[in-house]
């Protein structure tokens, strides 16, 4: 079945971050090692899989885990068969269609996970809220691209709710909650969780323009290709000359853009100082991470987990 099909393909590529740091939110806070908080914490694949579909027909995205996004898979389908209509339109329509799958799976998973009826109602509660701002960051998102981006700190804003909370900090949430964990452990995960995952996000945006596409999946410079609002574009535009400013707006967004336009851009981004602004960012942000993951207040075996979560997160090659 096409659909199952497509699901399969793009969940069998990954890291699994926000599962792993949903079960080790759930040991941190002394739950024991359970099939159940297993089972719970895998509901998140789902939830990141109707994200990514959903996100890439929004962004126009060409590709994804290096294999065609799911509305350019879906238009091809349709092309190949000589079907009625545009292929395009059915792309999209397939694709949304899978997104709310995954997201109804996702929902389904975590609440048949087998954990009793008071963990299940914590967790909710929690998961309810990461939801609820995944998709308002989306919309932060969406704004920025439309309006033309704006200043670092706006652009930190979206960072927070889209990827920083989503990511790492709502995901441990999820799993301290389900093991009953009291505000001490929650203020602490916090403490370790936002700071890192503005930190993988930055990350990200480095390697959207820097990173090698046998290690990203994507082709050279996508990002830049997409028109990407990122905070090291921000920094870049407040750094940079009036000239150099003009030649990034010129070319940003450009589909067309070939790899000496690509290069161009990058010799900007980083002659402009927002390349080691991003990594000195990183940086400080993993260390305060770290400094947090160390805290009494969490379950020993947790810790090292934790720090080894951080650096996995956070220094993944160029």
């Amino acid at each position: 079945m096409p659909l199952g099909d497509a699901l399969g393909d793009l969940l069998a590529g990954g890291k699994r971050l926000r599962p792993a740091f949903c079960y080790w939110g759930w040991r941190a806070a002394g739950g024991n090692d359970c099939q159940e908080a297993i089972v719970a914490a895998s509901s998140l694949e789902f939830l990141q899989a109707c994200a990514l579909i959903h996100d890439d027909v929004m962004d126009g995205s060409d590709t994804r885990r290096g294999m065609p996004a799911a509305h350019r898979r879906f238009a091809t389908i349709h092309r190949g068969a000589g079907w009625l209509g545009s292929p395009e339109n059915f792309g999209v329509g397939a694709a949304i269609l899978l997104g709310d799958l995954c997201l109804s799976w996702a929902d389904e998973l975590l609440y048949t996970c087998g954990l009793d009826a008071d963990s299940l109602r914590r967790g909710k509660a929690m998961y309810d809220i990461m939801r609820t701002e995944l998709m308002a960051g989306q919309y932060l998102d969406l704004l920025e691209q439309a309006v033309g981006g704006g200043s670092v700190e706006r652009a930190l804003t979206v960072v927070r709710y889209k990827s920083a909370k989503y990511t790492i900090e709502r995901p441990l949430h999820l799993g301290a909650s389900l093991a009953g964990a009291n505000d001490q452990v929650i203020a602490t995960l916090s403490d370790y969780g936002l700071p890192l995952g503005e930190a993988f996000q930055l990350r990200d945006d480095v390697l959207g323009v820097f990173g090698d596409p046998s290690q990203t999946g994507k082709p050279a410079g996508d990002d830049l290709r997409e028109g990407k609002r990122t905070v090291l574009i921000a920094e870049t535009l407040e750094r940079c000359t009036s000239a150099e400013a003009d030649e990034v707006r010129r070319h940003l967004g450009d589909p067309a853009l070939s790899l000496e336009g690509v290069n161009a851009l990058r010799e900007i981004i980083t002659t402009s100082g927002a390349l080691a602004r991003a990594e000195s960012t990183i940086s400080e942000y993993t260390e305060r991470a770290l400094t947090a993951a160390r805290s009494p207040l969490l379950a020993p075996e947790a810790v090292t987990v934790l720090e080894g979560l951080a650096i996995a997160a956070t220094s993944r090659s160029m």
